[in-house]
């Protein structure tokens, strides 16, 4: 019989494959070769280190990951002894849009931001930073795309990042980690390209944690030298940098891509993956029981509130992003726990918005933004 080992916390998995399969479920992080010894697949997430320790002698086949990154599976170790492996590009990039909608409307309601004056560099222009890029036009912002591979391999209106950076209001981060060649993304973000950001410039990393040059980032913030910054990724997680975490704006235990519907989509992704690989016929499977949020009707008075703040008002009933930062700062130690105990969360398309007073320009854009429906 077909035996796979899949991480405990991949949500909506029970069940899926166990009419095909012998599965067992182990915490992420305890996955090793002893456990693999015998499995065919691995269903995993980034806390699993698929490399030659935890695979060497096993009878593993397929690596499904349902995540987008994949730099926690040594691939080219993978290839070189007949592994196959998948991860699941763009599930949580609407979940990551969220995300960085809720920073938006947070600079609003917080910092008294009017968005149609500020400027983003968006670095990484895929799946991810491709839907953040379109989220930043629809609120009025002026956008730098920055891409070098995508520039090389397609030339078009990319920008390069040491134009930009000394232009840009906001600069966030959407790249996997890479450490060799040219467009590496280790340490992207360094004390150099820091003191080349305009005073008040904001950062934000979502992508992964070592993007980003912790220490660098500490000092900058310390010297008032960047305005202000927002990290849902860390060096060295779990144990992350309590002393940046008591500089950052916003601290968060990555779970930007944390909604239950990006979520659900890894989940997919992965066990129509395991269908393909091993005939099982189950190839469109989607995941059941995705719960609905609490409140779904979205409900704002438009009176006297600015575009921004209306649609500030909106965003953030979705996605009250001040509960984790709260979280994580009451529970600095806590970092795995919160995520694998974080509440629902669900994306625009769950939701309906009522506007009171409100415009058909408003209306459009929440449309645009993703939301299912608005009633004028």
């Amino acid at each position: 019989m077909l035996k796979i080992v899949a991480d405990n916390k991949i949500p909506f998995l029970t069940g899926a494959l166990e009419p095909f399969a012998e599965v067992k479920y182990f915490a992420g992080a305890e996955i090793d070769n002893q456990k693999l010894k015998e499995a065919d697949a691995l269903v995993t997430r980034t806390r699993t280190k698929c490399n030659a320790s935890a695979l060497r002698g096993t009878q593993v086949k397929l690596i499904t990951s349902a995540t987008i990154g994949f730099d926690h599976i040594d691939t080219e170790w993978c290839d070189k002894h007949g592994i196959e492996w998948t991860n699941a590009p763009g599930c949580n990039s609407e979940s990551v849009k969220q995300y960085v909608a809720a920073v938006l409307a947070l600079l609003v309601k917080e910092k008294s931001w009017c968005l149609t004056d500020k400027s983003i560099a968006v670095v990484g222009v895929g799946n991810v930073g491709s839907k953040v890029s379109a989220l930043a036009k629809v609120l009025g912002m002026r956008v730098y795309e920055v891409d070098p591979p995508r520039a090389k391999a397609e030339g078009g209106a990319f920008s390069k990042l040491d134009d930009v950076v000394g232009e840009a209001d906001i600069i966030t981060f959407h790249t996997p980690l890479t450490t060799v060649g040219a467009d590496k993304t280790f340490h992207l973000c360094n004390a150099a390209l820091l003191s080349k950001m305009k005073p008040g410039a904001v950062v934000i990393n979502s992508s992964r944690g070592e993007v980003v040059d912790g220490r660098a980032l500490k000092a900058a913030l310390e010297n008032e030298q960047i305005g202000a910054a927002i990290l849902d990724v860390w060096e060295n997680e779990p144990q992350i940098d309590t002393g940046l975490l008591e500089k950052v704006w916003i601290g968060t235990p990555h779970i930007a891509g944390y909604s239950q519907d990006g979520k659900a989509k890894g989940t997919e992704m992965s066990v129509q993956a395991i269908s393909r690989f091993f005939n099982l016929g189950i190839d469109d499977w989607t995941a059941k029981g995705i719960p609905q949020p609490d409140a779904p009707v979205v409900t704002v008075d438009c009176a006297e509130l600015t575009q921004d703040e209306v649609m500030a008002n909106v965003i953030l009933h979705t996605y009250p992003l001040r509960r984790d930062d709260a979280d994580l700062r009451d529970n600095i130690t806590q970092f795995e726990y919160l995520r694998g105990a974080y509440p629902v969360r669900r994306e625009f398309q769950a939701y309906r918005v009522e506007l009171l007073n409100g415009t058909s320009l408003l209306a459009d854009k929440l449309l645009a933004l993703g939301f299912k429906e608005v009633d004028e």
